[in-house]
């Protein structure tokens, strides 16, 4: 057994288009209500400050990792943040697996290990995903912003 990774991917907290989008036109509104205060009281001087939070903290969420899925070993583990637990996935109890969309919901928040209704979902951005069942028929939904790729490599370690 190697344990080289045959699929490797990284998913950001930052880069997901829609929050980007809400933080920045935020930011925009602080700046532009500034400027159409009158005589730049503290309180305009506060607009300011915080539409520069704002963007520095979308700066930083983007270089923050949500969660890393990698195939290695007949098995799909997903790391996530700080003080999440490592997830395995053993591909051997796996029956069907299946490409498809992690929502019919346009806004969906990032998760990890959400447990709900027989589902285990990963997600941190884009709307497709790898559809897992195992033998108990649990299914795991794992987002991911390449799933063509993450599929054929769970479909090859599980032919080995």
């Amino acid at each position: 057994m190697s344990d080289k990774s045959v699929f490797t991917e990284k998913q950001y907290l930052g880069r997901e288009f829609i929050p980007l989008t809400i933080r920045l036109v935020l930011a925009m509104f602080c700046f532009a209500a500034y400027f159409f205060t009158d005589e730049r009281e503290r309180n305009g001087d506060l607009l300011v400050v915080v539409g520069f939070s704002i963007i520095i903290i979308s700066i930083i969420l983007g270089f923050l990792l949500h969660f890393r899925t990698r195939v290695e070993n007949k098995s799909v583990m997903l790391d996530g943040l700080w003080t999440t637990k490592l997830v395995k996935i053993d591909l051997n109890s796996i029956v069907k697996v299946e490409k498809g969309t992690y929502s019919r919901y346009m806004f969906n928040n990032p998760v990890y290990n959400l447990h709900t209704k027989g589902t285990i979902r990963f997600f941190t951005s884009g709307n497709e995903a790898i559809h897992l069942t195992d033998r108990d028929g649990l299914l795991y939904i794992i987002g991911s912003k390449h799933p063509n790729e993450f599929l054929r490599a769970i479909r090859e370690e599980m032919r080995k």
